[in-house]
């Protein structure tokens, strides 16, 4: 099933794949994530990425064809990243990812690389990684780097080295550092991707999911097949607030008719942003609805 692309503000579960492990990414659209991404940079020992670049070809294909958007992560063209890229064009890719960004001059030079491989102008997303501080604090001048950039993630194993901290289930000390990237990535009219859970414990991958939906996050980065089902869910709204929201413009809609300011919708005061929330919630679901 391969079609138009999926919308960046559709693109909710980003899947992590081992570049060189050929079953593992053949079979990896069965895993229902909405794009699979073929790394080549920390889960690809550099003895296997020539194996692994020669997968990418016929890899990508496949994968759009049953429904996905094709990625893959090089490394920093400074390292070995335009080896990589050389090959991955040849599969024609929607998406580049790499990794290490820490400043708009890498993105300007990832594009420069791109544009003089590609078969069509202008096709391929850009998707710059942010792994450390000085990332972090430049993520708009990064985001704004090129037309090309459509959605920027935010890294958790890479960023908590960089910063010396110590990792915890609960993530309390990458807290400061995902909000300001999404305050960052927002201000740059682009999708901000959340960090990858990296813990087995599901029970606690979904209360780490819940807390970025909370702060607003629509895309999560997922290195563990078993958290795709729940990324799908937790970042599609559901029939309980589909049906809140629709009350929420009804109610509101209604109140404006009759003159007043605000309504109350179980409790809450719907005003404008929250009327306007609502409506955002109800075109997001027919959106995601409409992608199958």
């Amino acid at each position: 099933m391969s079609g138009p692309r999926r919308p960046p503000a559709l693109r909710r579960s980003w899947l992590f794949l081992p570049g060189a492990e050929a079953g593992v990414l053949w079979a990896a659209p069965g895993l229902g994530a909405d794009v699979l991404i073929q790394e080549l940079e920390d889960f690809c020992p550099a003895e296997r990425r020539p194996a692994a670049r020669a997968l990418c070809r016929d890899l990508f294909d496949s994968w759009r064809a049953a429904g996905a958007l094709a990625a893959v992560r090089i490394n920093p063209l400074e390292a070995c990243g335009r080896e990589d890229l050389a090959a991955a064009m040849a599969g024609r890719p929607d998406l580049v990812l790499m990794s290490k960004v820490a400043a708009p001059a890498q993105v300007a030079a990832l594009e420069a690389a791109i544009a003089a491989l590609e078969e069509a102008p202008g096709r391929t997303e850009i998707v710059p990684n942010i792994e450390t501080a000085a990332g972090v604090v430049r993520t708009l001048a990064i985001a704004g780097a090129s037309p090309r950039v459509t959605a920027c993630l935010i890294a958790a194993e890479d960023l908590a080295a960089d910063l010396d901290a110590e990792r915890t289930l609960e993530g309390t000390e990458l807290a400061h550092a995902r909000s300001r990237f999404l305050l960052e990535c927002t201000a740059a009219g682009v999708v901000a991707i959340d960090c990858p859970f990296t813990f087995g414990d599901l029970a606690a991958a979904e209360a780490d999911l819940r807390r970025a939906r909370s702060l607003g996050f629509k895309a999560k980065s997922i290195v563990n097949g078993d958290q795709v089902a729940l990324v799908n869910r937790l970042l599609t709204p559901s029939a309980e607030e589909v049906a809140k929201a629709r009350r929420m413009v009804a109610a509101f809609e209604a109140a404006r008719a009759r003159g007043e300011d605000r309504a109350e919708v179980d409790g809450l005061f719907v005003e404008v942003p929250t009327y306007l929330a609502a409506q955002r919630l109800l075109r997001r679901a027919a959106a995601l609805a409409g992608t199958g």
